[in-house]
């Protein structure tokens, strides 16, 4: 049923309003994406020294550490999915919620339990909706995270994987969550975090370049015990600024989206609004015109 004109109008002043709403959490998102990537980019070489630094203890020593260690047999893991707390930004967190999925699929085809941990309000009400366990869960932080909060989630994830019960143990730690790659593109990734995979550079070392040699004081193992907690939280606090600065992208780029459909819709409601009020007044003419007929024809048979 056709609607009238007033029908029309009052859509086009709601959509009005959307498309401010929208328009302003574009802008918004755009002011602290900037926040977002400097935060990145200032934690990038703190993560990228200590890497270095757990890198040179593993490479120049001999010591055997419990997060270094690969498992003979692995039978139970724990995964941690990093999602948004709120909506609004596209398909971000159903993005990396599928990503996790796959990597808990695979486990289970190897044969492994599997726990789950998230982090964000999106991922915790997907398992919740269908009844899946899940282990512990962090909110509240997800556009501007601070390293306390992955200092929390490292310290929980450290302590499942030294337990020595086995009702508690886990054998391998995977995080899963959004690269940020620009701001059109980021990608969802699946990493394992413990046991930990210490890489060194692959830069071959120039001609006549001496290797340094290394003394650890007051042991290799102690320091492994002060770097490794440390290197496994700037791991984390690195993954979630990654997901922070990717969420914000991805609600710019959502917002900007709604504006512009917001737009098109209220340009197509005020052409038919017009076509309606043309419609009308044809409508009222012809009536006039034909009741103008009518009252001459009678005039006509009365005389």
């Amino acid at each position: 049923m056709a609607l009238s004109v007033r029908e029309y109008r009052a859509r086009i002043k709601s959509t009005q309003s959307m498309k401010k709403i929208t328009r302003a959490m574009e802008l918004i998102a755009a002011s602290r994406i900037i926040k977002a990537q400097q935060r990145a980019q200032a934690a990038a070489p703190y993560s990228r020294e200590l890497t270095r630094a757990v890198s040179a203890v593993a490479t120049f020593s001999n010591v055997d550490h419990a997060l270094v260690t690969e498992p003979t047999e692995s039978d139970h893991c724990s995964v941690l999915i990093i999602t948004s707390d709120r909506g609004l930004a596209g398909a971000y967190s159903s993005s990396v919620i599928k990503e996790g999925e796959r990597l808990i699929e695979k486990l289970k085809a190897e044969g492994k339990d599997v726990t789950i941990y998230t982090s964000g309000r999106k991922a915790a009400a997907y398992f919740k909706f269908r009844s899946r366990p899940v282990k512990q869960s962090w909110a509240g932080f997800s556009d501007q995270p601070t390293y306390e909060d992955a200092k929390a989630m490292a310290e929980t994830l450290i302590a499942a994987f030294v337990a020595e019960q086995e009702a508690d143990s886990t054998d391998e730690v995977h995080l899963v969550y959004t690269r940020f790659r620009s701001m059109l593109v980021q990608e969802p990734v699946a990493v394992r975090l413990l046991p930990l995979e210490v890489v060194e550079g692959t830069e071959a070392p120039e001609a006549g370049d001496v290797l340094p040699l290394y003394e650890f004081e007051p042991s290799a193992h102690d320091v492994l015990d002060a770097l490794l907690p440390k290197y496994v939280t700037s791991r984390i606090f690195t993954a979630l600024l990654q997901a922070a600065a990717s969420e914000l992208a991805a609600r710019q780029k959502a917002m900007k989206s709604a504006t512009d459909n917001a737009e098109e819709l209220i340009k197509k409601y005020t052409r038919i609004a017009n076509q309606a009020r043309q419609a009308g007044i044809t409508q009222e003419i012809s009536e006039i015109v034909g009741g103008v007929n009518a009252l001459a024809d009678a005039n006509a048979g009365q005389e």
